[in-house]
């Protein structure tokens, strides 16, 4: 006789069906995936279905484990009917919606979190889990984990070939290379080198002059010619504005909003201080230990100028300018907030991943939950300043700003005539406000500044601030206790990020020295020492190089944490000037190059791809603008159409709107610019190369280049000399420049237009990987 299964509840059946589809598997999740998982869906699957589909259910119902990876991909007892990448198909976002089977029963969850899981499923549910719960025991208190030992100078290694290295740097890679029975490559040829060191450290291409003049010097004085062209690019101003740019994705710049959840995206006008105080202090070589205080700590630092009290205040927006989920319908707005300042301060500055502990203690590393409520209160004891977000109440309450006693006021031109268009809260109807009734000319900052009782946070069960624990004392990570207690004691009328901000810079951290030397190898190489840059934690890579590392780490701090000096020790070794060719044998035994044989070919990002086109068509203009496109536009993004504007600045100074990224940028990978990113994905698809043939810009940029050319030149042997030594900065083969001749003039029979048929032949070799890509 067969039993028979008591029946489920719909909604359960439905859970059951949709969640046992395949998500995304934890090695090919973004940083943004991650984030956006850990903060959005886990809690939400902590408070709605872990008591009936977990390890510690009592009943488990439909045999659906919720609480794993392999849980979610096993499924229950029923078929997958989630669809990855499709949340408007998938039963779940309908039930959720209560459109034909109503999930949760009880009453429909609030509006935010059913968007937080249509958008899940839109990225193709992504789930960071790789353990079961039998096996995720609250971690202990002392760890073995090696990013969590104390950092030693260890001994130099030493080498059979002892007259290759030129520094103790290639001590360390040289041992491991003859450790494996291998050999390095030759060296670059000094143009090869002159283009990577351009590219590395200005982020724009050399001229073709400024490269015969590099190789002159070259023959003539060898080494010390590289030394001196590295100084020179480590002075030039767009060194701040190359090296600014890597920190603004790990800060996760942004000067929107982004969705919020309900579809608003409110602007940031202010946020662009805070980017050209990053470029400030990148080009001024402000220590690295300083330029962190300032970020955590700035408005609680003594100033000696009111300039200097500015800069202080504008470096707090590090805290402030995150993507915020809509306060409405949401009571975890505000902790919502501290969790993403948390998380900037763990992977950003510390490479490890604190936020798993706001619903229970950290699955994988040694973070219990009371660490993570004793950094909350640093933050919930701050008042985080954001501004009125576009006048949109239902995204995040009005607050105030930092108002700067130096600064110019930034009075809008007299043509500037912009009527704000706005959402009223209570009817959703579109409303005018005129100018005359709006931030004009008072120079204000985002950031944050203590609160006036600050108190400690009471641990939130399970991630919901409605339901409250034991106040756990304001403190930080129980697993870094180095030094006397008494050297990190918070008093009670302070919020405590004065001392976060010493405890993070400490010489003793183990994490914060070796973070950002692993940072700066991977601009230098393309891939960090550890590659999983953002986690340093269990399920992170380990280091290719450990006693490298701890040897980079105590370079920076006895060198007075001068990131010039490391970048210029690392750039000056003979490993950074290895050739990116090598023998198939020596490639075929590493593959991924880990043992550094070899230096790694590279794709330009974005915006080197962008400002090296406009330094080829001559249109550049390297003076940093004032301000930004949306310095006096406090609306929301959404109801104004397109915000982006032309401009020949670099690309830093483009608008960095979240959910609308300058449509020159887009197809190459940019970040989200809504979680901590230092490593972005590195993807090749067709919609690349449409959007070379196909973007106005780049379209626009050949044209300028052909009209200089045309007007410089009227043979046209000179005209193909010329274009080649603008874009690829050298002479064309004489099998190129009859290719390149023919190609002209196939182009003018089909247009009969000269310009256009030279226009095609520069955009041409724009496209090329020559053009594209570094050595």
């Amino acid at each position: 006789m067969i039993s028979k299964r008591p029946p489920l509840h719909p909604g359960l059946v439905l859970l059951i069906i949709v969640l046992s589809g395949a998500p995304l598997p934890a090695d090919d999740l973004s940083p943004e995936d991650v984030t956006f998982f850990e903060n959005r869906i886990r809690p939400a699957l902590v408070k709605h279905c872990y008591s009936c589909h977990s390890a510690d259910a009592e009943d488990l119902g439909g045999g659906l484990r919720l609480d794993t990876h392999a849980g979610v991909r096993t499924g229950g007892v029923s078929g997958p009917a989630l669809i990855p990448g499709d949340p408007d198909k998938s039963l779940i976002v309908r039930a959720l919606r209560y459109d034909g089977t109503e999930m949760p029963p009880e009453e429909p969850l609030p509006e935010p979190v059913i968007k937080d899981f249509a958008e899940w499923i839109r990225r193709n549910a992504p789930d960071p889990r790789v353990e079961s719960p039998e096996q995720a025991t609250a971690p202990p208190i002392e760890s073995d984990l090696w990013s969590l030992q104390p950092v030693v100078e260890p001994p130099v290694p030493d080498v059979a070939a002892a007259d290759w290295p030129r520094n103790e740097i290639d001590q360390f890679i040289l041992a491991r290379i003859e450790q494996e029975g291998l050999a390095p490559t030759q060296d670059a040829e000094p143009r090869v080198l002159a283009r990577r060191l351009y590219f590395d450290l200005v982020g724009l291409p050399p001229t073709m002059e400024q490269i015969d003049g590099f190789v002159t010097q070259f023959s003539e004085h060898g080494p010390s010619a590289v030394a001196d062209l590295v100084d020179e690019l480590l002075a030039s101003p767009q060194y701040g504005e190359r090296w600014g740019r890597h920190w603004l994705d790990v800060a996760r710049y942004g000067e929107s909003n982004g969705n919020d959840g309900l579809g608003r995206n409110p602007t940031f006008p202010h946020a662009w201080r805070y980017r050209d105080y990053v470029i400030e202090s990148f080009n001024n070589d402000v220590p690295y230990n300083q330029f962190v205080k300032e970020q955590l700590a700035g408005d609680l630092l003594p100033a000696e100028s009111p300039d200097e009290r500015d800069r202080y205040l504008i470096a707090t927006g590090l805290l402030a300018m995150s993507a915020k989920p809509a306060k409405a319908m949401n009571n975890n707005f505000a902790m919502d907030v501290v969790a993403d300042q948390i998380d900037v301060v763990g992977r950003g500055l510390m490479g490890i991943s604190i936020a798993c502990a706001r619903c229970h203690d950290h699955k994988f590393d040694p973070i219990p939950t009371r660490d993570y409520y004793a950094m909350a209160g640093l933050f919930t004891s701050s008042e985080t300043m954001w501004g009125v977000a576009g006048h949109e109440k239902l995204t995040a309450p009005p607050t105030d700003l930092h108002v700067l006693k130096a600064a110019p006021n930034a009075l809008p031109p007299e043509d500037f005539v912009e009527t704000v268009v706005l959402l009223e809260s209570n009817t959703g109807k579109p409303k005018e406000i005129p100018k005359s009734k709006w931030e004009p000319g008072t120079p204000l900052a985002m950031g944050l500044k203590d609160q006036k009782e600050p108190a400690d946070c009471k641990i939130n069960i399970n991630g919901e601030s409605n339901k409250l624990g034991e106040a756990v004392p304001r403190g930080f990570l129980s697993v870094c206790d180095f030094g006397e207690p008494e050297e990190f004691t918070i008093a009670p009328d302070t919020s405590g990020r004065l001392q976060l901000a010493e405890w993070v810079t400490d010489p003793r951290n183990p994490l914060t020295a070796r973070v950002i030397v692993n940072r700066v190898w991977q601009h230098l190489f393309g891939e960090g020492i550890v590659r999983t840059p953002d986690d340093f934690g269990t399920y992170g890579e380990r280091p290719t190089h450990p006693e490298l590392l701890d040897h980079l780490a105590i370079h920076l701090m006895k060198n007075g944490w001068s990131m010039k000096s490391l970048i210029r020790q690392i750039v000056l070794t003979r490993t950074y000037q290895l050739s990116s060719l090598a023998e198939s044998q020596f490639i075929k035994a590493d593959e991924e190059n880990k043992l550094l044989a070899r230096h790694n070919r590279r794709r330009l990002n974005a915006e080197a791809l962008r400002d090296s086109m406009l330094l080829a068509s001559g249109q550049i203009d390297l003076t940093p603008p004032e301000g930004s496109l949306i310095r006096h536009r406090d609306i929301l993004v959404n109801l104004a159409g397109n915000l982006h504007e032309p401009s020949d600045h670099r690309s830093i100074y483009l608008c960095y709107l979240r959910n609308s990224p300058p449509p020159e940028l887009a197809a190459f990978n940019l970040p989200e610019f809504i979680a901590v990113t230092g490593k972005r994905d590195r993807s090749t698809v067709p919609g690349q190369s449409l959007f070379l043939f196909n973007s106005p810009f780049v379209i626009e940029q050949s044209e300028h280049l052909a009209a200089t050319v045309l007007k410089d030149n009227s043979q046209s042997d000179a005209r193909v000399r010329q274009i080649f030594r603008r874009i690829l900065s050298r002479e064309p083969t004489s099998k190129e420049h009859s290719q390149a001749l023919e190609l002209v003039r196939f182009s003018e029979s089909e247009e009969n237009n000269e310009s256009k048929a030279w226009a095609t032949l520069c955009q041409a070799l724009l496209m090329t990987n020559e053009f594209r890509y570094v050595d």
